[in-house]
């Protein structure tokens, strides 16, 4: 690995977040000036946050319908309005079966109702799928839309976070790092 990977991956896994964003931006700050950053700088904010509260520095955990929400048990919610999908992404009733838009049992073409799919956490979820174990250690929390959401840390011992970038410590204990995030949205308002 070159001296400067070397470096950039030592200070990556060697600080908080926080501490992390604010030597990178100190040190963006004063290697350049001019127009040209601060047009660089506008135009990586809209890419910035890839949800609210958020800022894009981990990747979000892979979920079955896009943005990584969840609900108080870590299980995944359509982003858009809160309600419950399963692991295909299907909306889903309170015994886990799938339903259409209006509640409606889904069935397949002979009438027949479809069978439910699982419903993993979404933390779970993602240490199967990468073959490791995760936990969800801590969380920070964040005012989006007039209520306060629960951003949590999905955590392992893996040494790179889903987005590939060396793992950070993060708000994981025990020597674990941020593999991914997801988030909860309370109904607390801020």
């Amino acid at each position: 690995m070159p001296e400067a990977g070397r470096l950039s991956y030592r200070l990556a896994t060697g600080t908080s977040r926080r501490g992390f964003l604010e030597r990178v931006g100190k040190l963006l700050l004063a290697a350049a000036a001019g127009e040209a950053v601060v047009g660089a700088v506008v135009a990586e904010d809209a890419q910035g946050f890839h949800f609210c509260g958020h800022t894009f520095t981990t990747g979000s955990c892979p979920h079955p319908t896009g943005l990584p929400r969840v609900d108080s048990r870590g299980y995944p919610l359509r982003a858009s309005d809160g309600r419950p999908v399963d692991d295909l992404g299907r909306l889903v009733d309170r015994a886990g079966r799938p339903v259409n838009e209006q509640g409606r049992l889904l069935r397949d073409p002979d009438g027949r109702t479809l069978p439910p799919a699982p419903r993993t956490r979404v933390c779970g979820a993602v240490g199967r799928r990468y073959g490791m174990r995760t936990w969800v250690d801590g969380s920070w929390h964040r005012c989006c839309g007039g209520q306060v959401r629960k951003l949590m840390d999905c955590c392992s011992y893996s040494s790179t976070r889903i987005n590939g970038d060396g793992a950070l410590t993060g708000y994981c204990y025990g020597g674990r790092k941020v593999f991914c995030v997801h988030y909860y949205d309370t109904r607390v308002p801020c």
